[in-house]
């Protein structure tokens, strides 16, 4: 998938942003890319390559189940074609934020994350304490035929109050890294989605 950044399904992100600090927007991915990236991350979890995602950073880090039970790997660019037209998609929203939003944003990382059923991560926010290059937080997610009584909601805590956005497959979620604590609620079946940062040009703290 390939769109220019002046793409009217991109632009609404930016003007969220700005007026809000965050952004929901439903099916903004085919349902043939969707599909890949979950068949991906599937096949990457059957093959042994999702680890237990950890917390801190550094020599900080360390794996806390009952702080978040996800399972990650991290995508780079050459590893498929449906995770590099992802990341294509990506770069051309950067490239959109810079333009109307100013944010200065160099890059992206990204991983691919699995919950199992049962597991959560608890309130947080995506910037590390001594380290504030990561400025934007995007989430998108694969997960076909989602169900309300299924759980497993992204709540985020806005300044207006909490608001819970179901994971269906497609959509994508973007906020202000600094400004929007989280949490991602249990649910009763697996749970897949692409984490990412928009980082800009920084250091330790």
């Amino acid at each position: 998938m390939s769109l220019p950044s002046d793409h009217p399904v991109l632009t609404p992100i930016a003007n969220d942003l700005a007026s809000q600090g965050w952004s929901h927007q439903c099916l903004i991915l085919p349902a043939d890319l969707t599909g890949a990236l979950a068949d991906e991350c599937r096949a990457r979890g059957a093959a042994g390559a999702l680890a237990p995602a950890s917390i801190g950073r550094g020599d900080g880090q360390q794996v806390r189940e009952g702080v978040r039970g996800d399972r990650i790997q991290w995508l780079e660019p050459g590893q498929s074609a449906a995770s590099d037209a992802y990341l294509t998609l990506m770069d051309e929203l950067r490239q959109l934020l810079n333009r109307e939003l100013y944010l200065g944003l160099e890059d992206f990382e990204c991983h691919f994350a699995c919950y199992p059923p049962g597991a959560f991560y608890q309130k947080h926010l995506d910037r590390f304490r001594d380290d504030d290059r990561r400025a934007v937080s995007v989430v998108a997610y694969l997960n076909a035929d989602w169900q309300p009584e299924q759980g497993g909601e992204l709540r985020l805590y806005l300044a207006q109050g909490e608001r819970d956005v179901l994971p269906e497959g497609g959509s994508l979620v973007v906020f202000l890294s600094a400004d929007v604590p989280h949490e991602v609620l249990p649910a009763s079946r697996e749970r897949l989605s692409l984490t990412g940062w928009f980082r800009r040009r920084g250091g330790p703290l």
